[in-house]
């Protein structure tokens, strides 16, 4: 489980830039990005090269990592985050065979061994890759690596003095007395998944692979110790977001959660990753 993360200052001035002119077509072309809803969809013809990823129901056939990386590479997208090169070409690693240990069974059986961060490509491509692997909405994904990251696989968040990732105790990184313990364009958090380390910092791929693997686990309803923490209504399998305010609170549906799934929401809708100022290529 996780607690509550403190929302990020730099994504607070950040999002002045959703004012800015859209710039879809000339970065985006290659794939849909109309406004769709995070209702869930069928799984895409195994022979077809899907436009948009779409949210799979809880407990369906998910597409391979290599299946999902040929209909990815089908439709290209330029780099639009430079400095994201470097790990954009890296790929990831296995993680422990019980990273999901606090889930349900079928969570370490079923989901763990799928996590490789096995892709490599520019930054859009690699957040459509997860999307495909998981199932989850690729705009859905699009917008929550801009509330967590602004697509920049170099953030680091969650300053403390302890939880230190191997080789950045406090103050290496440049806070005296604090180390990060979120990495990555997803922030996943290294004291609850260490087993994935050094690939959530080393590869956006990794970071994105273990973010949605986690999202898929509560999606399927494999989180129930959601219920045995502080929880607002039932936690239950189905709730897209329910699980993307899950990955921010580590709680359900309470109000720090509530505030993380309509700031993902507003990006969202605003398309952010589309507009001009949020082009670093």
């Amino acid at each position: 489980m996780r607690p509550a993360r403190r929302l990020r200052s730099a994504r607070t001035a950040l999002a002045a830039a959703a004012t800015c002119l859209s710039l879809a077509a000339a970065t985006f072309g290659a794939i849909s990005v109309a406004r769709a809803t995070p209702a869930t969809t069928a799984a895409p013809a195994a022979t077809a090269a899907p436009a948009f990823f779409g949210t799979l129901p809880p407990g369906a056939k998910l597409p391979s990592g290599a299946q999902c990386a040929r209909w990815v590479r089908a439709r290209p997208i330029k780099e639009s985050k430079g400095m994201n090169v470097p790990f954009n070409r890296r790929t990831g690693e296995h993680v422990a065979a019980d990273f999901l240990a606090a889930d349900k069974p079928q969570a370490d059986r079923t989901l763990v061994p799928r996590i490789d961060g096995d892709f490599t490509g520019t930054t859009a491509e690699i957040l459509r890759w997860a999307a495909c692997k998981w199932g989850i909405n690729q705009n859905i994904v699009f917008a929550q690596a801009a509330e967590e990251s602004w697509w920049r696989q170099t953030t680091k968040g969650d300053w403390e003095t302890s939880g230190c990732a191997p080789g950045h105790g406090p103050g290496v990184d440049g806070k005296p007395g604090l180390c990060p313990q979120s990495w990555g364009i997803l922030q996943d958090r290294y004291p609850y998944y260490k087993s994935s380390w050094p690939g959530i910092e080393r590869s956006t791929a990794m970071s994105a692979d273990v973010a949605y693997a986690i999202w898929r686990s509560c999606y399927n309803g494999y989180e129930t110790w959601l219920n045995t923490v502080t929880h607002v209504g039932t936690y239950r399998a189905g709730d897209v977001w329910g699980c993307i305010g899950r990955w921010y609170a580590g709680r359900w549906h309470t109000a720090p959660a509530q505030k993380y799934i309509a700031a993902v929401k507003r990006y969202l809708r605003e398309h952010i990753w589309t507009t001009r100022d949020f082009q670093q290529p």
